[in-house]
């Protein structure tokens, strides 16, 4: 990784702190991040609420399971924008074959157990190493930060929960008051709104939580490696 290149600048950081700056990072961002984003979560999300035919639970499973895919592109706009990098729909469709499809089974399965996964899944999509090559990195990367990772995802989840609960209290809210749903009555078509509300509020968080766990990767790379003296002395001898 060329250090001299990131866009970002890195200096020891609490993770807190490192997932605020993946937090701006993703506002900074965010036309090309949801551009790129809605590319694929769209589709999918579609297919997912379409698939309520089969059950009222399937839309949940469907989405729940496909969020570490979806990340693969977000995170591939991410560490283009941490190099000041633009990421426009026809560079996502170019890299499609390492963004979309590398490590396909694996990302839909044992990734979508993780606890951490936005904080970890750097090592497997940019370092470039073989899936089980990567083990005893993860292992070091997640050796300072995992708590704080676990901690991050969770805030997440209730955030995710919180936004879901808000958008369908806006069916309440907003209809006349002798015609106000009730979902008890037509589970199966107040099912679909949940799962509708749901589908939005993963589209819309999913972004912020990919690029925290982004950040917090870069801070522990930068603890690990020294980045931040490095950078110091480029800019030294630059001028």
């Amino acid at each position: 990784m060329q250090i001299d290149a990131l866009a970002l600048r890195m200096r020891p950081r609490t993770p807190q702190e490192a997932t605020d700056l993946g937090v701006r990072l993703c506002q900074s961002t965010a036309r090309s991040v949801f551009r790129c984003h809605a590319v694929t979560a769209i589709p999918l999300i579609v297919l997912a609420l379409a698939s309520a035919e089969i059950g009222s639970a399937a839309p949940f499973l469907a989405i729940w399971c496909a969020k570490p895919w979806l990340d693969r592109t977000i995170l591939f706009v991410l560490s283009r924008a941490a190099f000041g990098q633009d990421t426009r729909v026809v560079d996502l469709w170019r890299a499609q074959r390492t963004v979309w499809w590398e490590q396909f089974f694996f990302t839909w399965t044992i990734r979508r157990l993780s606890m951490w996964r936005s904080f970890t899944q750097p090592v497997y999509q940019l370092e470039g190493a073989p899936i089980w090559n990567a083990r005893a990195r993860v292992r070091q990367i997640r050796r300072h930060g995992a708590a704080s990772a676990l901690v991050m995802t969770q805030v997440f989840a209730v955030s995710e929960l919180l936004l879901t609960v808000a958008l369908v209290s806006l069916a309440f809210w907003f209809a006349p008051a002798d015609q106000r749903p009730n979902i008890i009555e037509q589970w199966q078509r107040g099912w679909f709104v949940v799962a509708t509300a749901y589908a939005l509020a993963v589209f819309f968080l999913e972004p912020f939580y990919v690029a925290a766990g982004f950040a917090m990767y870069l801070n522990r790379r930068a603890d690990l490696e020294a980045w931040d003296i490095e950078q110091e002395f480029r800019r030294a001898f630059a001028h």
